[in-house]
């Protein structure tokens, strides 16, 4: 696939990274021919890879890392996974915002990138658990001083988890108190089964304070979220009312998805329609 010749080393590792996701396992041969790079190039994003705990390295090549359902990734180990299509997401799920309303934000990389294009949707009120994402629209403040139209931002309280989300009583009170017309929420997995999950207990607490106080959730995902399973669930697939995901979702995960919720996959013809 000589077009992927010019790809940029952090696209090139989210192609890898899929594929050994979902052959259970690449070698470098195979992964030379088909990104069209030298064995030392993929060598050095298997590299990378095994740095962030994604992938293991083996002789010839790599397999998946075989997860325990309590591991909790850091920020920054999935801030550099799916850029991407976290991208195409965060500027679908941005859409569906009207000025002037009251959303929230959950934590998480992915609702981190929609707040960046958020900016620019005038008189929010932005309710969130995230360090992070209450970061981007201070930022904004600063840079560019207190702008008409420009978001309030609430940052609840609470204890910090591994990826960057406050958490906990402190957390649960303080949305418990609030209500807003739409939640964005970043999940660990997403499954039929298991509904939304997250492998760390308080996070569930407060991620289902965040689903009871919201008129409508708004689920935001890449594929690979599908079909992981973390130690507690929060919310059926009956809670919620979209899932804006990537073009990388499966057929098959977009029927049984749609029997449920409705479906919004980004960077598609039409992205913003009812699939």
């Amino acid at each position: 696939m000589s077009e992927n010749q010019n790809l940029l080393a952090e696209q090139r590792r989210a192609l890898i990274l899929d594929e050994v996701r979902r052959r259970g396992g690449v070698r470098v041969n195979e992964l030379t021919r088909k990104l069209g790079v030298s064995d030392m190039t993929v060598r050095r994003d298997l590299d990378a890879l095994a740095r962030q705990g994604v992938l293991e390295k083996v002789h010839g090549g790599a397999v998946p890392v075989v997860e325990a359902s309590t591991h909790e990734p850091g920020f920054e180990a999935k801030s550099g996974l799916e850029l991407t299509a976290k991208e195409d997401i965060a500027r679908a799920a941005a859409e569906l915002v009207a000025p002037g309303t009251a959303i929230a934000l959950s934590g998480g990389t992915t609702t981190y990138a929609l707040a960046h294009h958020l900016l620019e949707v005038a008189d929010l009120t932005v309710v969130t658990n995230s360090v992070r994402v209450a970061d981007v629209f201070h930022a904004a403040q600063r840079t560019s001083g207190q702008r008409q139209g420009a978001a309030t931002v609430v940052l609840t309280g609470g204890v910090r988890t591994p990826s960057d989300s406050l958490v906990g009583p402190v957390a649960d009170q303080a949305i418990a108190a609030l209500h807003f017309d739409m939640l964005f929420l970043g999940v660990h997995g997403i499954s039929i089964e298991a509904g939304l999950s997250t492998p760390n207990l308080a996070e569930a607490e407060t991620n289902r304070r965040l689903v009871q106080s919201a008129r409508r959730v708004v689920v935001v995902a890449d594929h690979t979220k599908w079909g992981t399973v973390g130690l507690s669930s929060f919310a059926a697939l009956e809670q919620v009312d979209t899932l804006v995901t990537d073009a990388g979702l499966p057929a098959e995960a977009r029927a049984d998805i749609s029997e449920h919720l409705r479906l919004v996959v980004a960077g598609e013809v039409g992205d913003g329609a009812d699939i």
